[in-house]
Protein backbone atom coordinates (compact mmCIF):
# COMPACT_ATOMS: atom_id res chain seq x y z
CA UNK A 1 0.00 0.00 0.00
CA UNK A 2 1.16 3.54 -0.76
CA UNK A 3 0.25 6.76 1.01
CA UNK A 4 0.94 10.32 -0.13
CA UNK A 5 1.12 13.43 2.04
CA UNK A 6 2.04 16.97 1.13
CA UNK A 7 4.93 18.82 2.74
CA UNK A 8 7.30 21.59 1.70
CA UNK A 9 10.92 22.65 1.51
CA UNK A 10 12.72 25.98 1.34
CA UNK A 11 14.98 27.02 -1.53
CA UNK A 12 16.48 30.46 -1.06
CA UNK A 13 13.80 32.63 0.55
CA UNK A 14 10.95 30.83 -1.18
CA UNK A 15 9.42 27.39 -0.65
CA UNK A 16 8.16 24.66 -2.96
CA UNK A 17 5.81 21.71 -2.36
CA UNK A 18 7.25 18.27 -1.66
CA UNK A 19 5.16 15.10 -1.86
CA UNK A 20 6.07 12.50 0.74
CA UNK A 21 5.29 9.02 -0.66
CA UNK A 22 5.49 6.03 1.66
CA UNK A 23 5.39 2.40 0.50
CA UNK A 24 5.32 -0.61 2.84
CA UNK A 25 6.06 -3.98 1.25
CA UNK A 26 6.69 -7.48 2.51
CA UNK A 27 10.34 -8.43 2.88
CA UNK A 28 13.20 -8.10 5.29
CA UNK A 29 12.69 -5.10 7.63
CA UNK A 30 14.29 -1.98 6.16
CA UNK A 31 13.66 1.76 6.16
CA UNK A 32 14.97 3.69 3.14
CA UNK A 33 14.49 7.34 2.20
CA UNK A 34 15.13 8.40 -1.41
CA UNK A 35 14.72 11.67 -3.33
CA UNK A 36 18.10 13.34 -2.69
CA UNK A 37 17.84 13.61 1.12
CA UNK A 38 20.70 15.10 3.13
CA UNK A 39 22.20 13.56 6.25
CA UNK A 40 19.63 15.05 8.62
CA UNK A 41 16.76 13.57 6.60
CA UNK A 42 18.41 10.15 6.45
CA UNK A 43 18.76 10.22 10.23
CA UNK A 44 15.01 10.82 10.51
CA UNK A 45 14.51 7.06 10.08
CA UNK A 46 15.60 6.51 13.68
CA UNK A 47 13.70 9.53 15.01
CA UNK A 48 10.50 8.47 13.24
CA UNK A 49 10.77 4.87 14.43
CA UNK A 50 11.32 5.91 18.06
CA UNK A 51 8.60 8.61 17.95
CA UNK A 52 6.00 6.18 16.60
CA UNK A 53 6.81 3.52 19.21
CA UNK A 54 7.00 5.98 22.13
CA UNK A 55 3.66 7.51 21.10
CA UNK A 56 1.94 4.17 21.61
CA UNK A 57 1.69 2.98 17.99
CA UNK A 58 3.18 -0.14 16.46
CA UNK A 59 5.96 0.24 13.91
CA UNK A 60 5.52 -2.09 10.91
CA UNK A 61 8.26 -4.77 10.70
CA UNK A 62 8.36 -4.60 6.90
CA UNK A 63 10.30 -2.99 4.07
CA UNK A 64 9.52 0.76 4.10
CA UNK A 65 10.46 3.09 1.25
CA UNK A 66 9.97 6.84 1.48
CA UNK A 67 10.27 9.03 -1.61
CA UNK A 68 10.51 12.82 -1.48
CA UNK A 69 9.26 14.19 -4.78
CA UNK A 70 10.49 15.97 -6.85
CA UNK A 71 13.34 13.50 -6.59
CA UNK A 72 15.84 15.58 -8.58
CA UNK A 73 16.03 18.46 -6.06
CA UNK A 74 18.29 18.22 -3.02
CA UNK A 75 16.31 18.20 0.26
CA UNK A 76 17.73 19.22 3.62
CA UNK A 77 16.55 19.78 7.18
CA UNK A 78 14.45 17.96 9.74
CA UNK A 79 10.97 19.22 8.85
CA UNK A 80 9.99 16.01 7.02
CA UNK A 81 9.89 13.93 10.24
CA UNK A 82 6.18 14.54 10.85
CA UNK A 83 4.89 13.79 7.31
CA UNK A 84 7.12 10.68 7.09
CA UNK A 85 5.77 9.36 10.41
CA UNK A 86 2.19 10.09 9.33
CA UNK A 87 2.86 8.36 6.00
CA UNK A 88 4.05 5.24 7.80
CA UNK A 89 0.99 5.25 10.08
CA UNK A 90 -1.37 5.91 7.14
CA UNK A 91 0.09 3.08 5.08
CA UNK A 92 -0.20 0.80 8.13
CA UNK A 93 -3.90 1.63 8.39
CA UNK A 94 -3.64 3.53 11.67
CA UNK A 95 -4.56 6.89 10.12
CA UNK A 96 -7.49 7.74 7.88
CA UNK A 97 -5.87 8.49 4.50
CA UNK A 98 -8.62 10.69 2.90
CA UNK A 99 -8.51 13.12 5.83
CA UNK A 100 -4.94 14.15 4.90
CA UNK A 101 -6.07 15.60 1.56
CA UNK A 102 -5.84 19.38 1.30
CA UNK A 103 -3.44 19.56 4.25
CA UNK A 104 0.29 20.20 4.46
CA UNK A 105 2.48 18.82 7.24
CA UNK A 106 5.81 20.07 8.60
CA UNK A 107 7.63 19.35 11.84
CA UNK A 108 10.63 17.76 13.52
CA UNK A 109 9.96 14.85 15.87
CA UNK A 110 11.65 14.19 19.19
CA UNK A 111 12.11 10.58 20.25
CA UNK A 112 9.05 10.83 22.52
CA UNK A 113 6.83 12.07 19.68
CA UNK A 114 6.98 15.77 20.53
CA UNK A 115 6.72 18.03 17.47
CA UNK A 116 9.47 20.66 17.66
CA UNK A 117 10.34 23.92 15.91
CA UNK A 118 11.49 24.07 12.27
CA UNK A 119 13.06 26.68 10.01
CA UNK A 120 11.28 28.52 7.22
CA UNK A 121 7.68 28.32 8.46
CA UNK A 122 6.76 31.71 6.98
CA UNK A 123 7.85 31.04 3.37
CA UNK A 124 6.22 27.60 3.61
CA UNK A 125 2.94 29.20 4.69
CA UNK A 126 3.14 31.62 1.74
CA UNK A 127 3.72 28.69 -0.63
CA UNK A 128 0.86 26.68 0.93
CA UNK A 129 -1.55 29.55 0.31
CA UNK A 130 -0.33 29.99 -3.26
CA UNK A 131 -0.85 26.32 -4.18
CA UNK A 132 -4.34 26.24 -2.64
CA UNK A 133 -3.70 24.33 0.60
CA UNK A 134 -6.55 24.75 3.08
CA UNK A 135 -4.77 23.73 6.29
CA UNK A 136 -1.12 23.81 7.38
CA UNK A 137 -0.13 21.63 10.34
CA UNK A 138 2.97 23.05 12.03
CA UNK A 139 4.79 22.89 15.39
CA UNK A 140 3.23 25.08 18.04
CA UNK A 141 6.40 27.21 18.24
CA UNK A 142 6.07 28.14 14.54
CA UNK A 143 2.33 28.79 14.49
CA UNK A 144 2.35 32.56 15.11
CA UNK A 145 5.00 33.09 12.48
CA UNK A 146 3.05 31.18 9.81
CA UNK A 147 -0.34 32.60 10.80
CA UNK A 148 0.75 36.02 9.51
CA UNK A 149 -0.20 34.71 6.04
CA UNK A 150 -3.88 35.13 5.19
CA UNK A 151 -5.73 32.47 3.21
CA UNK A 152 -4.50 29.32 4.97
CA UNK A 153 -5.51 27.91 8.38
CA UNK A 154 -2.48 27.19 10.57
CA UNK A 155 -3.12 24.37 13.05
CA UNK A 156 -0.56 24.28 15.90
CA UNK A 157 0.44 20.86 17.24
CA UNK A 158 2.84 19.77 19.96
CA UNK A 159 2.76 15.95 19.71
CA UNK A 160 2.39 13.26 17.07
CA UNK A 161 -0.73 11.76 18.67
CA UNK A 162 -2.52 15.12 18.30
CA UNK A 163 -2.10 14.95 14.52
CA UNK A 164 -3.16 11.29 14.41
CA UNK A 165 -6.30 12.04 16.43
CA UNK A 166 -7.04 15.03 14.19
CA UNK A 167 -6.84 12.94 11.01
CA UNK A 168 -8.93 10.18 12.56
CA UNK A 169 -11.66 12.63 13.53
CA UNK A 170 -11.13 12.15 17.26
CA UNK A 171 -9.91 15.69 17.93
CA UNK A 172 -10.38 19.21 16.60
CA UNK A 173 -7.67 21.87 16.59
CA UNK A 174 -8.60 25.51 16.28
CA UNK A 175 -6.50 27.44 13.79
CA UNK A 176 -4.38 30.19 15.28
CA UNK A 177 -5.21 33.73 14.19
CA UNK A 178 -2.72 36.59 13.88
CA UNK A 179 -3.63 39.99 12.49
CA UNK A 180 -0.51 40.85 10.50
CA UNK A 181 -1.41 44.53 10.27
CA UNK A 182 -2.07 44.77 14.01
CA UNK A 183 1.07 42.80 14.84
CA UNK A 184 3.04 45.09 12.55
CA UNK A 185 1.53 48.23 14.08
CA UNK A 186 2.21 47.11 17.66
CA UNK A 187 5.68 45.74 16.97
CA UNK A 188 8.93 46.38 18.74
CA UNK A 189 10.26 49.89 19.16
CA UNK A 190 13.88 50.93 19.14
CA UNK A 191 15.68 50.91 22.47
CA UNK A 192 18.42 53.39 21.45
CA UNK A 193 17.50 56.98 20.70
CA UNK A 194 19.33 59.98 19.23
CA UNK A 195 18.48 61.98 22.34
CA UNK A 196 21.10 59.88 24.19
CA UNK A 197 23.89 61.36 22.05
CA UNK A 198 25.45 64.63 23.26
CA UNK A 199 27.47 66.68 20.83
CA UNK A 200 28.57 65.41 17.39
CA UNK A 201 25.92 67.54 15.68
CA UNK A 202 27.63 67.40 12.28
CA UNK A 203 27.80 63.58 12.48
CA UNK A 204 24.11 63.43 13.39
CA UNK A 205 23.41 65.59 10.33
CA UNK A 206 25.45 63.21 8.15
CA UNK A 207 23.51 60.23 9.56
CA UNK A 208 20.24 62.01 8.80
CA UNK A 209 21.34 62.57 5.19
CA UNK A 210 22.47 58.94 4.92
CA UNK A 211 19.13 57.68 6.31
CA UNK A 212 17.08 59.94 4.04
CA UNK A 213 18.81 58.76 0.86
CA UNK A 214 19.86 55.22 1.83
CA UNK A 215 23.53 56.16 1.45
CA UNK A 216 26.48 54.09 2.65
CA UNK A 217 28.58 55.88 5.24
CA UNK A 218 32.08 55.73 6.73
CA UNK A 219 32.91 57.33 10.09
CA UNK A 220 36.55 58.09 10.90
CA UNK A 221 37.67 59.08 14.37
CA UNK A 222 39.76 58.15 17.41
CA UNK A 223 38.68 55.47 19.91
CA UNK A 224 35.90 56.58 22.24
CA UNK A 225 34.56 59.34 20.01
CA UNK A 226 31.13 57.65 19.74
CA UNK A 227 31.22 55.99 16.31
CA UNK A 228 29.62 52.74 17.48
CA UNK A 229 27.11 54.56 19.68
CA UNK A 230 25.96 56.65 16.73
CA UNK A 231 25.77 53.66 14.38
CA UNK A 232 23.59 51.69 16.82
CA UNK A 233 21.06 54.54 16.74
CA UNK A 234 20.90 54.80 12.97
CA UNK A 235 18.02 52.26 12.58
CA UNK A 236 15.88 54.47 14.83
CA UNK A 237 15.94 57.30 12.26
CA UNK A 238 15.53 55.19 9.14
CA UNK A 239 12.19 55.47 7.30
CA UNK A 240 9.37 53.45 8.86
CA UNK A 241 9.49 49.87 7.64
CA UNK A 242 6.58 48.83 5.43
CA UNK A 243 4.54 45.65 5.91
CA UNK A 244 6.00 44.16 2.71
CA UNK A 245 9.55 44.87 3.91
CA UNK A 246 8.73 43.41 7.34
CA UNK A 247 7.45 40.16 5.79
CA UNK A 248 10.49 39.88 3.51
CA UNK A 249 12.87 40.45 6.43
CA UNK A 250 10.97 37.97 8.59
CA UNK A 251 11.28 35.36 5.82
CA UNK A 252 15.07 35.59 5.95
CA UNK A 253 15.19 35.29 9.74
CA UNK A 254 12.74 32.40 9.58
CA UNK A 255 14.95 30.52 7.11
CA UNK A 256 18.01 31.19 9.27
CA UNK A 257 16.18 29.96 12.38
CA UNK A 258 16.74 33.29 14.15
CA UNK A 259 13.14 34.41 14.63
CA UNK A 260 12.06 34.68 18.27
CA UNK A 261 9.40 32.16 19.28
CA UNK A 262 7.03 34.85 20.54
CA UNK A 263 7.34 37.05 17.44
CA UNK A 264 5.17 36.71 14.40
CA UNK A 265 6.80 39.56 12.48
CA UNK A 266 9.96 41.66 12.53
CA UNK A 267 8.47 45.13 12.58
CA UNK A 268 11.60 47.26 12.86
CA UNK A 269 14.75 47.98 10.87
CA UNK A 270 17.34 45.31 11.65
CA UNK A 271 20.92 45.99 12.70
CA UNK A 272 23.82 43.58 12.29
CA UNK A 273 27.37 44.18 13.50
CA UNK A 274 29.65 41.19 12.75
CA UNK A 275 33.10 40.92 14.34
CA UNK A 276 36.07 41.70 12.11
CA UNK A 277 37.20 38.03 12.28
CA UNK A 278 34.16 36.94 10.21
CA UNK A 279 34.80 34.88 7.06
CA UNK A 280 33.53 35.73 3.60
CA UNK A 281 31.06 32.82 3.83
CA UNK A 282 29.78 34.15 7.15
CA UNK A 283 29.27 37.57 5.62
CA UNK A 284 27.59 36.71 2.32
CA UNK A 285 26.26 33.25 3.23
CA UNK A 286 27.41 29.76 2.42
CA UNK A 287 27.30 26.04 3.11
CA UNK A 288 26.54 23.00 0.98
CA UNK A 289 22.98 24.28 0.84
CA UNK A 290 23.69 28.02 1.10
CA UNK A 291 22.32 29.80 4.15
CA UNK A 292 21.84 33.59 4.37
CA UNK A 293 24.83 35.49 5.72
CA UNK A 294 25.12 38.72 7.67
CA UNK A 295 24.42 40.92 4.66
CA UNK A 296 21.10 39.17 4.01
CA UNK A 297 20.25 39.33 7.72
CA UNK A 298 20.77 43.10 7.33
CA UNK A 299 18.22 43.30 4.49
CA UNK A 300 16.08 46.45 4.79
CA UNK A 301 18.30 47.56 7.67
CA UNK A 302 21.89 48.41 8.62
CA UNK A 303 25.12 46.43 8.36
CA UNK A 304 27.73 48.01 10.62
CA UNK A 305 31.40 47.09 10.20
CA UNK A 306 33.44 48.40 13.11
CA UNK A 307 37.23 48.64 12.74
CA UNK A 308 36.86 48.36 8.96
CA UNK A 309 40.60 47.97 8.10
CA UNK A 310 40.81 44.96 10.45
CA UNK A 311 38.49 42.91 8.23
CA UNK A 312 40.23 40.54 5.83
CA UNK A 313 40.59 42.02 2.37
CA UNK A 314 38.77 39.15 0.63
CA UNK A 315 35.86 39.60 3.06
CA UNK A 316 35.52 43.29 2.22
CA UNK A 317 35.75 42.69 -1.51
CA UNK A 318 32.72 40.36 -1.53
CA UNK A 319 30.63 43.35 -0.47
CA UNK A 320 31.03 45.12 -3.79
CA UNK A 321 28.49 43.12 -5.81
CA UNK A 322 25.70 43.12 -3.16
CA UNK A 323 26.15 46.86 -2.65
CA UNK A 324 25.48 47.45 -6.33
CA UNK A 325 22.78 44.83 -6.95
CA UNK A 326 20.90 44.69 -3.64
CA UNK A 327 21.11 40.89 -3.74
CA UNK A 328 23.75 38.20 -3.38
CA UNK A 329 24.01 35.06 -5.48
CA UNK A 330 25.74 32.06 -3.91
CA UNK A 331 26.75 29.40 -6.44
CA UNK A 332 27.50 25.83 -5.43
CA UNK A 333 27.91 22.62 -7.43
CA UNK A 334 24.45 21.42 -6.39
CA UNK A 335 22.54 24.68 -6.62
CA UNK A 336 22.71 28.44 -7.03
CA UNK A 337 20.63 30.61 -4.71
CA UNK A 338 19.95 34.34 -4.61
CA UNK A 339 19.19 36.08 -1.31
CA UNK A 340 18.05 39.71 -1.01
CA UNK A 341 20.70 42.03 0.45
CA UNK A 342 19.45 45.60 0.19
CA UNK A 343 21.09 47.22 3.19
CA UNK A 344 22.82 50.39 4.31
CA UNK A 345 26.51 49.82 4.89
CA UNK A 346 27.89 51.88 7.77
CA UNK A 347 31.53 51.44 8.71
CA UNK A 348 33.88 52.92 11.29
CA UNK A 349 37.66 53.13 11.41
CA UNK A 350 40.45 54.89 13.23
CA UNK A 351 42.41 57.53 11.29
CA UNK A 352 45.67 55.63 11.86
CA UNK A 353 46.90 52.35 13.45
CA UNK A 354 47.15 53.86 16.96
CA UNK A 355 43.91 55.78 16.48
CA UNK A 356 45.01 59.22 17.66
CA UNK A 357 46.05 61.02 14.46
CA UNK A 358 43.14 63.49 14.66
CA UNK A 359 42.89 63.59 18.46
CA UNK A 360 43.87 67.06 19.72
CA UNK A 361 44.66 65.74 23.20
CA UNK A 362 46.84 62.75 22.35
CA UNK A 363 49.93 62.47 20.23
CA UNK A 364 50.13 60.06 17.30
CA UNK A 365 53.41 58.22 16.78
CA UNK A 366 52.45 56.45 13.54
CA UNK A 367 54.73 57.00 10.54
CA UNK A 368 53.34 58.22 7.22
CA UNK A 369 54.06 54.80 5.71
CA UNK A 370 52.19 53.04 8.54
CA UNK A 371 49.18 55.30 8.04
CA UNK A 372 49.20 54.67 4.28
CA UNK A 373 49.43 50.89 4.79
CA UNK A 374 46.58 51.03 7.29
CA UNK A 375 44.27 52.92 4.96
CA UNK A 376 45.27 50.88 1.90
CA UNK A 377 43.62 47.84 3.48
CA UNK A 378 40.39 49.33 2.13
CA UNK A 379 40.40 49.14 -1.65
CA UNK A 380 39.60 52.12 -3.84
CA UNK A 381 36.51 50.47 -5.41
CA UNK A 382 35.03 49.78 -1.97
CA UNK A 383 35.84 53.30 -0.76
CA UNK A 384 34.13 54.73 -3.85
CA UNK A 385 30.95 52.92 -2.79
CA UNK A 386 30.89 54.82 0.51
CA UNK A 387 28.75 57.85 -0.34
CA UNK A 388 29.53 59.73 2.86
CA UNK A 389 32.83 60.03 4.74
CA UNK A 390 32.63 61.97 7.99
CA UNK A 391 35.20 62.69 10.67
CA UNK A 392 34.11 62.01 14.25
CA UNK A 393 36.19 64.06 16.72
CA UNK A 394 36.44 63.40 20.46
CA UNK A 395 33.53 64.81 22.46
CA UNK A 396 34.36 67.79 24.68
CA UNK A 397 33.52 67.79 28.38
CA UNK A 398 31.03 70.65 28.02
CA UNK A 399 29.02 68.55 25.55
CA UNK A 400 29.21 65.42 27.70
CA UNK A 401 28.04 67.33 30.80
CA UNK A 402 25.14 69.01 28.98
CA UNK A 403 21.82 68.08 30.63
CA UNK A 404 19.45 69.98 28.37
CA UNK A 405 17.09 68.36 25.86
CA UNK A 406 18.54 66.82 22.69
CA UNK A 407 16.60 66.13 19.51
CA UNK A 408 15.19 62.61 19.59
CA UNK A 409 15.01 59.97 16.89
CA UNK A 410 11.31 60.54 16.24
CA UNK A 411 11.80 64.14 15.11
CA UNK A 412 14.68 63.16 12.83
CA UNK A 413 12.74 60.18 11.47
CA UNK A 414 9.81 62.42 10.56
CA UNK A 415 12.09 64.53 8.35
CA UNK A 416 13.61 61.38 6.86
CA UNK A 417 10.16 59.95 6.11
CA UNK A 418 9.16 63.16 4.35
CA UNK A 419 12.30 63.15 2.19
CA UNK A 420 11.92 59.45 1.35
CA UNK A 421 8.27 59.99 0.35
CA UNK A 422 9.41 62.68 -2.10
CA UNK A 423 11.93 60.24 -3.58
CA UNK A 424 9.48 57.39 -4.02
CA UNK A 425 7.01 59.74 -5.68
CA UNK A 426 9.75 60.96 -8.01
CA UNK A 427 10.83 57.47 -9.07
CA UNK A 428 7.34 56.15 -9.79
CA UNK A 429 6.79 55.53 -13.49
CA UNK A 430 3.51 55.92 -15.38
CA UNK A 431 2.18 52.63 -13.99
CA UNK A 432 2.94 53.61 -10.40
CA UNK A 433 5.94 51.28 -9.91
CA UNK A 434 9.41 52.32 -8.77
CA UNK A 435 11.16 49.34 -10.44
CA UNK A 436 13.12 48.64 -7.27
CA UNK A 437 14.43 52.21 -6.88
CA UNK A 438 13.09 53.56 -3.60
CA UNK A 439 15.85 55.97 -2.53
CA UNK A 440 18.42 58.28 -4.07
CA UNK A 441 21.31 55.91 -3.39
CA UNK A 442 19.76 53.40 -5.83
CA UNK A 443 19.33 55.82 -8.72
CA UNK A 444 20.34 54.52 -12.14
CA UNK A 445 22.56 56.57 -14.49
CA UNK A 446 19.46 57.57 -16.48
CA UNK A 447 17.74 58.79 -13.30
CA UNK A 448 20.85 60.68 -12.17
CA UNK A 449 20.87 62.53 -15.49
CA UNK A 450 17.14 63.23 -15.16
CA UNK A 451 16.86 64.23 -11.50
CA UNK A 452 20.32 65.59 -10.60
CA UNK A 453 20.66 68.53 -12.93
CA UNK A 454 23.15 71.13 -11.70
CA UNK A 455 23.07 74.85 -12.58
CA UNK A 456 26.07 76.74 -13.93
CA UNK A 457 27.30 77.73 -10.47
CA UNK A 458 27.15 74.13 -9.32
CA UNK A 459 28.94 72.95 -12.47
CA UNK A 460 31.84 75.33 -11.83
CA UNK A 461 32.06 74.10 -8.24
CA UNK A 462 32.06 70.44 -9.32
CA UNK A 463 34.67 71.07 -12.01
CA UNK A 464 37.01 72.67 -9.50
CA UNK A 465 36.55 69.85 -6.98
CA UNK A 466 36.95 67.03 -9.49
CA UNK A 467 40.15 68.51 -10.92
CA UNK A 468 41.62 69.28 -7.49
CA UNK A 469 40.81 65.99 -5.75
CA UNK A 470 41.04 63.71 -8.78
CA UNK A 471 37.78 61.98 -7.93
CA UNK A 472 36.63 58.92 -9.86
CA UNK A 473 33.50 58.89 -11.99
CA UNK A 474 31.78 56.81 -9.31
CA UNK A 475 32.68 59.36 -6.61
CA UNK A 476 31.26 62.12 -8.84
CA UNK A 477 27.90 60.35 -9.12
CA UNK A 478 27.90 59.70 -5.36
CA UNK A 479 28.26 63.43 -4.72
CA UNK A 480 25.32 64.13 -7.02
CA UNK A 481 23.17 61.52 -5.25
CA UNK A 482 24.00 62.90 -1.80
CA UNK A 483 23.34 66.46 -2.99
CA UNK A 484 19.94 65.32 -4.32
CA UNK A 485 19.14 63.93 -0.85
CA UNK A 486 20.20 67.14 0.90
CA UNK A 487 17.95 69.09 -1.48
CA UNK A 488 15.08 66.72 -0.65
CA UNK A 489 15.59 67.30 3.08
CA UNK A 490 15.43 71.03 2.37
CA UNK A 491 12.27 70.53 0.28
CA UNK A 492 14.06 71.98 -2.76
CA UNK A 493 13.13 70.91 -6.26
CA UNK A 494 16.55 71.76 -7.72
CA UNK A 495 20.07 71.04 -6.51
CA UNK A 496 21.81 74.26 -5.58
CA UNK A 497 25.44 75.09 -4.80
CA UNK A 498 25.02 74.81 -0.96
CA UNK A 499 23.68 71.27 -1.40
CA UNK A 500 26.69 70.36 -3.51
CA UNK A 501 29.06 72.00 -1.04
CA UNK A 502 27.69 69.93 1.83
CA UNK A 503 27.86 66.74 -0.25
CA UNK A 504 31.49 67.50 -1.12
CA UNK A 505 32.26 67.97 2.58
CA UNK A 506 31.20 64.37 3.07
CA UNK A 507 34.24 63.11 1.09
CA UNK A 508 36.74 63.39 3.96
CA UNK A 509 39.10 60.68 2.79
CA UNK A 510 39.28 62.17 -0.70
CA UNK A 511 40.57 65.41 0.82
CA UNK A 512 42.96 63.69 3.20
CA UNK A 513 43.08 63.97 6.98
CA UNK A 514 45.57 64.88 9.63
Amino acid sequence: MISKLLSGAVLGIDAYPVQVEVDIAFGLPAFNIVGLPDGAIKESRDRVRAAIKNSGYSFPPHRITVNLAPADVKKEGVAFDLPVALGVLTTSGLVNAPSAEGKMFMGELSLDGTVTRIRGALPIAVMARDVGIRQLILPEDNAKEAAVVDGVDVLPVSHLHQVVDLLNGQRTIDPIRVDATESFRNGDRYQEDFSDVHGQEHVKRALEVAAAGGHNMLMVGPPGSGKTMLARRLPSILPDITLEEAIETTKIYSIAGLLDRDKSLISHRVYQSPHHTISDAGLIGGGNVPRPGQISLSHNGVLFLDELPEFKKNVLEVLRQPLEDGAVTIARAATSLTYPASFMLVAAMNPCPCGYLTDPNRECYCSVQAIQRYRSRISGPLMDRMDIHVEVPPVRYKELAYRGPCEGSEQVRNRVNTARTVQIRRFRNGSGHTNGVHCNARMTPVQIKQFCEVNSEGQRLMEMVIDKLGLSARAYTRILKVARTIADLDAEENIRAPHLSEAIQYRTLDRGMG
